[in-house]
């Protein structure tokens, strides 16, 4: 403080009192700021190449770089869902963001152990597609359809619907991977006019399909890809975005929409009740969802955008997404009824169609 700001007897002026009340204020703001920009974020994640793809075009560029620390809890999903369970005892949890697909989702808002998503405070969400916008406790991110995925120059006539792998003329050549269980039984489900929800008849209808072509079954997508590649099988239903990542990796791989409309797949995160950072929480999932991003993500995974502003190509878009027809073909699981059931179909599948 100058001179000229002091009064003959030596207190501050009027000029100087306002002059440092403003700047107190702006102070106190400076550090308000920086908490909303900065601080730790726990995110609940797989690892591999999906981490590294979360990091490369969401994270480090769209929230690291505001200064907040992100501690990446890695895993699979069952030990990452059992941890948040347990968690729900516990007044104040470890973890802000969970990323998991659709159906665990609906599980996990059973446990009561997600909270609602203010949506306000995802301004990108505005821009998600519709159909994607089903669950008030689940932010959609990246999506795709369980296809027909062929060898194109082993099978020049594919089937053009779940239905036509009903054929003897398939025998020895279908690959299926023990990890889509649950969507093979809604598929069979699906065929003959029915929906998936048809699941007992779905059963069934996976009994004939073994008994008719025998088909091969894997324990997970690598093994399934593999098998495509290596030509132990030519045929495999799995996500297009998996047939799509094959494909890129030079396998002469081509995708089939199924007539029947493809059974969906969709990927995203929630918000714990017990989230120690919600406000960072929401920072992260309008990120996700940014158009850039999202573009970047696609390109990189090969599955369909949740933003339909997302800003890519016309060849990605029509590469990765579906047209208007397919979009509005696509069947959304009743993840209700399978989280009812899907303790018992697994052990059918292992009895019945795994073995």
């Amino acid at each position: 403080m100058t001179k000229t700001d002091l009064t003959l007897s030596g207190a501050p002026s009027r000029r100087a009192v306002l002059g440092a009340l403003g700047a107190g204020a702006a102070v106190l703001a400076a550090p308000r700021l920086a908490r909303a920009q900065e601080g730790t974020l726990v995110v609940s994640n797989w690892g591999g190449d999906w981490n590294e793809r979360t990091i490369r075009f969401v994270e480090a560029p769209l929230v690291e770089s505001r200064g907040i620390k992100i501690v990446r809890d890695l895993g699979m999903e069952p030990e990452r869902k059992a941890k948040l369970i347990a968690e729900k005892r516990l007044k104040r949890g470890t973890i802000d963001v969970i990323h998991i697909n659709e159906g665990d989702s609906v599980e996990l808002n059973a446990q009561e152990v997600l909270s609602d998503i203010d949506f306000s405070k995802v301004p990108n969400y505005a821009d998600v597609v519709p159909a994607l916008k089903s669950k008030p406790f689940f932010v959609p991110w990246l999506y795709s359809g369980v296809s027909i995925i062929y060898n194109k120059d082993k099978v020049p006539n594919p089937p053009k619907s779940y239905e036509e792998l009903w054929d003897k003329k398939w025998a020895g050549r279908i690959g299926l991977t023990n990890q889509l269980y649950f969507n093979y039984i809604m598929m069979a489900g699906l065929i003959k006019g029915g929906n998936v929800t048809n699941t007992e008849q779905g059963k069934e209808r996976l009994v004939q399909l073994k008994e008719l072509t025998q088909p091969r079954i894997y324990a997970a997508h690598q093994q399934l890809g593999a098998g495509l590649v290596n030509g132990e099988v030519d045929i495999a239903v799995n996500y297009k975005a998996r047939g799509l990542q094959w494909a890129n990796d030079g396998a002469p791989l081509a995708i089939q929409y199924p007539s029947e409309g493809a059974i969906a797949v969709m990927f995203g995160a929630a918000l714990p009740k017990r989230a120690p950072s919600p406000d960072l929480a929401y920072i992260y999932f309008n990120a996700m969802l940014d158009r850039k991003a999202m573009a970047g993500l696609a390109g990189a995974s090969f599955y369909a955008p949740a933003n339909a502003k997302a800003d890519l190509t016309d060849e990605l878009r029509a590469k990765v997404d579906f047209t208007a027809a397919q979009a509005a073909a696509l069947k959304f699981p009743d993840y209700a009824h399978v989280a009812k059931n899907t303790a018992e179909w697994l052990e059918w599948w292992n009895k019945n169609i795994a073995r």
